[in-house]
C-alpha cells in the first residue's frame, strides 16, 4: 500500500529498504513506550505514514540520518498516542470526588454537571474544580501545554455556567 503512494521507481525502492531496515526496530521503539503490541504496531504504522507525508526530506537525507529520523518519529507517534488516550480518558462513573462538609448537594450537582460536558473540557474542569489542580499541574497530568489547558478552563467554565443557567442556578 505504501509503495502506491511513492512516485518513481527509485522511491519505492528506496522506501522499501528503509521500511526492511528499520521495521522492527520501529516497532520496538514504540512497543517500549506503550507496552502493548497492538497500539505499537499502529504507532509504527503512523510512522510509516508520516515518512510518505514528508517523503521528499526524508529521501534527501543519508542513510543514518534517515535512521535517527525514523526512531525520533516512532517514538513521538507513540507518545501521540498516549496523549491522546489520557486526553480522552474521562473519570470513571462511579469516582467519588471529595466534597466539602458543608453544601455537599450542590457540590454533587457541579459535579454531574462537569460530567454532562463535551469530554473536550470534561477532563479539564474535573481536575481544575473537582481536584482543585492549577493549570500547570493539568497541563503536566495531560501533556497538554498549559495556554491550551487555560483556554480549555476558560470555555468549558463558561460552558458549565450556561448549563447552570438551564438548570436555574444562581451564581455569585
Amino acid at each position: 500500500m505504501y509503495l502506491a503512494m511513492l512516485g518513481s521507481e527509485e522511491d519505492r525502492e528506496r522506501f522499501t529498504l528503509l521500511y526492511e531496515a528499520h521495521e522492527k526496530r520501529l516497532y520496538a521503539v514504540a512497543l517500549k513506550v506503550l507496552r502493548d503490541p497492538t497500539r505499537a504496531e499502529d504507532a509504527a504504522q503512523q510512522t510509516w505514514l508520516q515518512v510518505l507525508r514528508n517523503w521528499e526530506r526524508i529521501n534527501a537525507l543519508d542513510w543514518d540520518s534517515a535512521a535517527k529520523y525514523l526512531v525520533v518519529a516512532a517514538r513521538n507517534a507513540a507518545l501521540d498516542m498516549l496523549k491522546k488516550e489520557r486526553w480522552n480518558t474521562s473519570m470513571p462513573e462511579d469516582w467519588d470526588p471529595p466534597a466539602p462538609e458543608d453544601g455537599q448537594g450542590e457540590y454533587q450537582r457541579l459535579v454531574e454537571l462537569i460530567r454532562s460536558l463535551p469530554e473536550a473540557y470534561r477532563r479539564v474542569l474535573e481536575l481544575k474544580f473537582v481536584e482543585e489542580e492549577t493549570n500547570q499541574e493539568i497541563a503536566r497530568r495531560l501533556g497538554l501545554k498549559e495556554s491550551t489547558v487555560s483556554t480549555k478552563v476558560q470555555r468549558g467554565r463558561r460552558l458549565l455556567l450556561d448549563a447552570m443557567e438551564q438548570e436555574g442556578y444562581s451564581y455569585g
